[in-house]
């Protein structure tokens, strides 16, 4: 589950939303986002602020009006708390990794991965932001996970070219994504089951989907990581054991020379 103590400053709630502080304060003047917790001066948000911030996000991304948001948040808060309500808007929109985002400028990437400062270089950056590996924030780039970026950056410091990994990560997202997506439809009946014909849950159903979603996500994890495993220790078994096998064989040669 997420981590349900994090605090943010209005500047950092909008990054971590990828929106403008400018649309926060006019969300929250609008009833569409709880006002912050006030400590003294300063305002505290919270992740259930930043979890109503990206379903706000996804609803506009779908077509929806800020008044057509602001109409659909009112009739649930009609039928039930407002806080089982954010409760289910977390569990569907935080994130799956508690990692914190990373920020690199682009001299520290570029020494990360031994790129000398030209176009060259510049295209395989302009690569990592296609596929989502970096984003552009100004000046500087944002890693949604720091974690991939030392991974990367040592594997080519063990001699891998980086326009290769980044062909792996491309391949890898394609095939992926296809098979998450089937696992989620797997789930989708379980979650229909709590609504009616339109498949809108009743209020009183809410805590209790919320809860499912929480539980299904390590379970989905769990289930694409043994397949990982599986694939990696086939995978490293077919290409190194035939290599494994021709070493052994020439220092038993070599033995008998």
């Amino acid at each position: 589950m997420s981590d349900n103590t994090k605090e943010y400053s209005i500047d950092e709630l909008s990054r971590e939303a990828g929106m403008t502080v400018r649309n926060v304060r006019a969300y929250q003047e609008k009833g569409l986002l709880p006002p912050p917790e006030r400590r003294g001066r300063k305002g505290v948000y919270g992740p259930m602020h930043l979890s109503r911030l990206r379903i706000i996000g996804q609803l506009l991304e779908r077509g929806y009006t800020l008044a057509n948001i602001g109409e659909m948040l009112e009739a649930w808060q009609k039928g039930q708390d407002l806080s089982q309500l954010l409760g289910l808007e977390a569990a569907i929109t935080s994130p799956w990794s508690d990692e914190p985002a990373g920020y690199y400028s682009i001299g520290e990437l570029l020494k990360l991965f031994r790129l000398s400062y030209g176009p060259a270089s510049f295209r395989l950056l302009d690569e990592a932001v296609k596929i989502g590996v970096l984003q552009r924030e100004g000046r500087r780039f944002r890693a949604p996970s720091p974690r991939l970026i030392q991974t990367g950056a040592e594997l080519v410091g063990m001699g891998i070219p980086l326009s290769e990994l980044l062909a792996v990560v491309r391949s890898v997202r394609a095939k992926v994504e296809p098979v998450t997506e089937q696992l989620v439809s797997l789930v989708l009946p379980l979650i229909d089951r709590y609504g009616g014909e339109d498949k809108v849950p009743p209020p009183e159903a809410v805590p209790e989907l919320a809860d499912l979603i929480w539980r299904l996500r390590p379970l989905a994890k769990l289930a694409i990581n043994a397949e990982v495993d599986r694939a990696m220790e086939r995978a490293v078994n077919k290409y190194f054991g035939d290599r494994l096998a021709e070493i052994l064989e020439h220092l038993e040669e070599r033995e008998r020379s």
